[in-house]
């Protein structure tokens, strides 16, 4: 028992015992019983004041403590942030989210060309004519028309291409060593075009390693003569969600020809293991996996076309080359991220 307690219950008995000494006739009168009745009902009273006192104050001792306030942290929803890198360290020590601009990093891009209508009066260069379309500022563009050497120079030197396209159209022989720098660009997280319809003499060159890790290769040779069904010549969207034939133009596939060249009209690709490669256009709509002419691989940094793109309507072949060009490039800087 505290003190307090010991202090409270001995001002009681006090009061108590005052009361009863101080009651009429508690030392003898007419009135004995009463007198005692009133001195035990004074008594019980006091007793019962006592015990409601300890009471209530082994009651306030065993009390627990009331609980503290819980306050709940905020829920946090991550942002959705296409294509980010690193950016400034937060307060925390964590890098925090910066948004790329992928429109004016394609507007920047370093490009190399090699394009051989170029060099052929009498055909429109599609890639140059594309590129120039699609306004590139910012970057190095370089178009070394059918200029072998050139080229070679170019990927050798310390400029960092963005994207390489060859459009190997006028069977200029675009081959070797040359596709060993394309290796190398690609090895870098470049991304690559290549227009290319002699496959059938060089699928086992210098081609060979960058169409394994694509997983696609060649499958059969395409011929055309003069006296040729162009409806057997009609290309088939085989995957019309393909962000390829709709970002940014919605292209119909090529299907009638309208050919420059005969004798060999291009070469048909197949799905080979070891690699990402989709067929995206080819002679069979049924056909997935073989009979192919155009492809994508390498998380979309690659496009290899085996038609050639003067034997079709150039309405269709332009918009579809600035989508290779687009696509590719996309996904080479989402791949370096």
């Amino acid at each position: 028992m505290t003190l307090g307690k010991k202090w409270r219950l001995a001002v009681l008995t006090l009061l108590t015992a005052s009361l009863a000494c101080n009651i009429p006739g508690s030392t003898g009168g007419e009135y004995p019983m009463e007198e005692t009745r009133v001195a035990l009902a004074i008594q019980q009273t006091s007793l019962a004041i006592q015990q409601a006192t300890l009471n209530a104050d082994d009651s306030a001792e065993i009390l627990p403590p009331p609980a503290a306030t819980y306050t709940p942290y905020p829920t946090y929803t991550p942002e959705t942030v296409v294509g980010v890198g690193p950016g400034p360290v937060g307060p925390m020590g964590n890098p925090t989210p910066e948004v790329i601009d992928m429109d004016a990093s394609i507007k920047g891009s370093n490009i190399l060309i090699f394009e051989d209508a170029a060099g052929d009066p009498s055909l429109a260069p599609v890639v140059a004519q594309t590129v120039r379309a699609m306004n590139f500022s910012g970057g190095r563009v370089i178009n070394t028309g059918d200029a072998m050497g050139r080229f070679r120079e170019y990927a050798n030197s310390a400029t960092e291409w963005d994207l390489i396209i060859v459009a190997a159209e006028v069977r200029s022989g675009f081959s070797g060593e040359l596709f060993e720098l394309l290796y190398d660009h690609i090895d870098n997280g470049g991304a690559v075009i290549i227009e290319v319809w002699y496959l059938n003499q060089v699928a086992r060159g210098k081609i060979a390693p960058i169409l394994s890790d694509c997983g696609v290769g060649f499958f059969r040779d395409w011929e055309r003569d003069y006296d040729y069904d162009p409806y057997k010549y009609s290309i088939f969207w085989l995957d019309t969600s393909h962000p390829l034939l709709s970002m940014p133009n919605t292209v119909r596939a090529p299907s009638y020809p309208y050919p420059v060249w005969f004798g060999d009209a291009g070469d048909l690709l197949e799905l080979t293991p070891g690699g990402d490669g989709v067929l995206v256009g080819g002679l069979y709509q049924d056909r997935k996996s073989d009979y192919g002419v155009l492809a994508s691989c390498l998380d979309g940094r690659m496009v290899i076309q085996t038609f050639s793109s003067h034997d079709y309507d150039w309405e269709l072949v332009q918009p579809l080359w600035e989508n290779y060009i687009t696509y590719t490039l996309i996904n080479h800087y989402e791949y370096e991220q």
